[in-house]
């Protein structure tokens, strides 16, 4: 999990001490966090993960433990890609001395392919990947990759290179083929996740067609949270249907 001060609120008597605004907590955290934004520390504080202090005149001031409340929430939402519900039982947890909710658990497929393709040194500043690479990442071959391809489970850019944020469905698709399951049978899952994102998509639309930076950061959220949810349905539903074959 990303670190954090022994209790999410900050330590120190100093660390509550309201000295900065809005606009100063943005170039603190912009260094690490390049795509923050006012607007997303203001949907943050609506979401109460953050509760600056409010001046006389009703400007926003944040303590310093403000802050680290608040590299906390961007740092396990870009490395962990955890839904904002979950940070917030982890920061309950952190206030009340406790160890965190399920921090031996996995680590989402997402985030493990992305280190994991820094820590090789593959691809360039892109995330992007040379077939040869990403084969290899993938654990498969080169004709496997091909056949992925062919069937529509993965794309290349216009140069030909395949993004790292792609190695889980590659590495899945190795594991299948182990077990018999060419990537030409898996046009199924392909479908089905379509259709799934087309019905995220009429959700979300909407909110996206506002012009707001907040409204986009809504749009966000939202998405990630029904893409958890709709993995978590996909899960008990093939689960569910295992257990009926090894019933009959």
């Amino acid at each position: 999990m990303p670190g954090a001060p022994r209790r999410a609120s900050g330590d120190g008597a100093g660390d509550h001490t309201p000295r900065y605004t809005i606009g100063e907590v943005l170039n603190v955290l912009r260094d690490e966090f390049p795509d923050v934004t006012i607007s997303k520390i203001r949907y943050l504080e609506t979401e109460d993960l953050v509760h600056p202090e409010r001046t006389p005149s009703g400007y926003r001031k944040f303590s310093g433990a403000d802050v680290a409340r608040l590299r906390y929430v961007l740092s396990a939402q870009r490395d962990q890609y955890l839904p904002l519900r979950v940070i917030k039982d982890h920061l309950a947890a952190l206030d009340r001395g406790l160890p965190l909710p399920g921090s031996d658990g996995p680590v989402t497929a997402a985030a493990e392919a992305a280190r994991a393709a820094a820590d090789a040194g593959h691809g360039d500043a892109d995330g992007a990947m040379s077939p040869e690479e990403f084969a290899q990442a993938a654990g498969m071959e080169l004709d496997q990759l091909a056949d992925c391809l062919q069937f529509g489970l993965l794309a290349t850019d216009a140069d030909g290179r395949y993004p790292a944020a792609d190695l889980p469905v590659a590495r899945a698709a190795a594991e299948l083929a182990r077990h018999g399951l060419e990537p030409r049978h898996l046009r199924v899952y392909r479908t089905g996740a379509e259709r799934e994102a087309g019905l995220v998509e009429q959700l979300v639309t909407p909110v996206l067609r506002a012009r707001s930076e907040d409204a986009r950061a809504r749009a966000t959220e939202k998405l990630r949270e029904l893409a958890g949810l709709s993995a978590q349905l996909h899960s008990a539903l093939l689960e569910a249907r295992l257990r009926d074959l090894l019933r009959s």
